[in-house]
C-alpha cells in the first residue's frame, strides 16, 4: 500500500504530446532506488528522448536452461483534471477501503504489487524456478513509441532470453449469477488484445470568402467522410478468444449467445458488456477534428484522428474496408500496433489458475479478448508470448472497465493485498 500510495504521488502525466507530458524520470528513478535498497542493481535507460526514463532488473532462477518470464508494467498515466475529482489525483488518498488517485487502476497499484514481491524476494533470497526480468516502463499510453517499442528495437540485449510475459489487463474478477442462481466469481485472463491504428485524415480543398459558393470545401468533404465511417458497422468476427470466453460464461451461468443476436446478448453482461462488445468487431472512433481559423474564412485543409481497433486476423481487411469508406478524396496516414493473440493452454496458465484458486478457492478462470492495446504487442516483436495476468479480487457491484481513465480512478486495498498475495504464489511457481 506504501508503494503504490507513493508512487501515485509522482506526477507521470502523459499527454501524448513531448511538449506538454510530465516525463517518467522522476517514476523510474524511484523505482530505481526501491531495487537498490534491497541489493538489486537495476538498468535504467532512457528509450529515445530525455526523460523517458525506463527500469529494469532480472532476477536469476534455478534454472537458467529455461525460457525467462517478463513481467511488464508502465510508469506513465494519462492526464487528469483534479477540479472532477472527489480527491486530488494526485494525493494516493486512502478512504472508503480504497487507495484513490490516477494509475491506482492503470497501472500503479500493479507495479506496486510487483515491487511488493520483488524486493521480498531479494530480501528474503527467493529463488524462482526461471529467470524473472521485471521492466517498469516509459510510454504505454502513447504506444510505447517512447518506450517498449524502442527497448525492443535498441535494446533488446535487455529481454535476452525471454519467451514468455505477463502484464495488464487481466487476472481480475468478475461475479456472475451462476447456474444455480447464486453468486460465482471468475477471473479473467487476457489471452489476446485487439490491433491498434491511430489514423489521421486529411482532406484540401480551395480556399476563399465563405460568403461565395464554394464546391470544393474541404471541412465539407471531411466531415461527410467521417460521417460516412460513423455510420458503418464492421462485421461481427467471432475469434477464437471470444467463443472461448462466451463459451465458458455460457458453462458458469446457462447464458445462450446467439450468434444472429450476439449484439443482444452481450448487453446483459452488464458492466462487463463494455469490454466484451467492443470485441465483437472493428471499430473506427472519431476522436478530434481541426480545421479553419476564422468563421467567414473557407479554409483550404482540414484534419481529423480516428481511433481504430482491430481484430486479430483483420489487419488487412479493415483497410481496404476503410479506403471505400473514405474514397479518394480523403488522404490517410497512420501509426500502428497490431493485434497479439495466443491460446489458453500451457504450464503458464496453470500456475496463474493455481495461484488464483489457492487464493480464492471455488473461484473459476476465464481467457478473453483485451478492446484495448498494452505494451505487448512491442514485446510480441520479441516473439515473446503474452498474457494479461495482473490479479485482483473486486467487489461484485463495482464497475472497473469505467475506473480506467476514468474520474475518481480507485482499487481496492484488499485487492491490493489479494493480488500482491496471488503474485507471490504465481511467481514462485511460474
Amino acid at each position: 500500500m506504501e508503494l503504490a500510495h507513493q508512487l501515485i504521488r509522482i506526477d507521470s502525466t502523459n499527454t501524448g504530446d513531448a511538449g506538454s507530458s510530465i516525463t517518467e524520470r522522476a517514476a523510474a528513478e524511484w523505482v530505481a532506488e526501491k531495487l537498490s535498497e534491497v541489493g538489486l542493481d537495476p538498468v535504467y535507460v532512457e528509450s529515445g528522448a530525455p526523460g523517458r526514463g525506463n527500469v529494469i532488473v532480472r532476477l536469476a532462477g534455478a534454472d537458467p536452461t529455461r525460457g525467462a518470464l517478463l513481467i511488464h508494467g508502465h510508469l506513465d498515466v494519462v492526464p487528469a483534471e483534479p477540479a472532477q475529482w472527489s480527491v486530488h489525483p494526485l494525493s494516493g488518498e486512502v478512504k472508503d477501503g480504497y487507495l484513490w488517485g490516477r494509475g491506482a487502476v492503470d497501472m500503479k497499484d500493479i507495479i506496486a504489487m510487483s515491487l511488493a514481491v520483488l524486493r521480498q524476494f531479494a530480501t528474503d533470497g527467493v529463488l524462482p524456478p526461471r529467470d524473472l526480468v521485471f521492466a517498469f516502463l516509459a510510454d504505454e499510453e502513447s504506444g510505447g513509441f517512447f518506450g517498449a517499442k524502442w527497448l525492443v528495437r535498441h535494446r533488446p540485449d535487455l529481454f535476452e532470453g525471454v519467451t514468455e510475459a505477463i502484464g495488464e489487463v487481466g487476472g481480475f474478477s468478475e461475479t456472475f449469477t451462476g447456474v444455480s442462481g447464486d453468486p460465482v466469481r471468475a477471473y479473467l485472463i487476457e489471452t489476446a488484445e485487439k490491433g491498434v491504428t491511430w489514423m489521421r485524415l486529411k482532406t484540401r480543398g480551395t480556399p476563399g470568402h465563405a460568403s461565395m459558393l464554394n464546391t470544393d470545401n474541404a471541412v465539407a468533404k471531411l466531415a461527410a467522410g467521417i460521417t460516412r465511417l460513423q455510420d458503418h458497422r464492421f462485421p461481427q468476427i467471432i475469434t477464437p478468444a471470444l467463443q472461448e470466453f462466451l463459451a465458458g460464461v455460457t458453462d458458469l451461468t446457462g447464458m445462450d449467445f446467439p450468434e444472429d443476436d450476439l449484439d443482444a446478448a452481450v448487453a446483459r453482461l452488464g458492466n462487463l458488456s463494455r469490454i466484451v462488445g467492443a470485441t465483437l468487431r472493428d471499430t473506427a472512433t472519431v476522436t478530434t477534428f481541426h480545421a479553419g481559423y476564422k468563421g467567414n474564412v473557407v479554409p483550404s485543409l482540414a484534419e481529423a484522428t480516428v481511433d481504430c481497433r482491430i481484430l486479430p486476423g483483420r489487419e488487412g481487411l479493415f483497410y481496404d474496408e476503410l479506403a471505400d469508406i473514405l474514397g479518394p478524396d480523403i488522404e490517410r496516414e497512420w501509426d500502428d500496433l497490431p493485434p497479439v493473440a495466443t491460446t489458453f493452454d500451457g504450464a503458464l496458465v496453470d500456475a496463474m489458475t493455481a495461484a488464483l484458486v489457492a487464493e480464492d478457492p471455488g473461484a473459476m478462470v476465464l481467457p478473453y479478448m483485451l478492446s484495448a492495446g498494452t505494451d505487448a504487442k512491442s514485446f510480441a516483436e520479441l516473439g515473446i508470448r503474452h498474457f494479461g495476468f495482473a490479479p485482483l479480487k473486486l467487489p461484485a457491484d463495482l464497475n472497473f472497465s469505467a475506473l480506467f481513465h476514468g474520474i475518481d480512478e480507485r482499487v481496492p486495498v484488499d485487492a491490493l493485498e489479494f493480488g500482491t498475495r496471488v503474485l507471490d504464489r504465481f511467481l514462485r511457481n511460474c
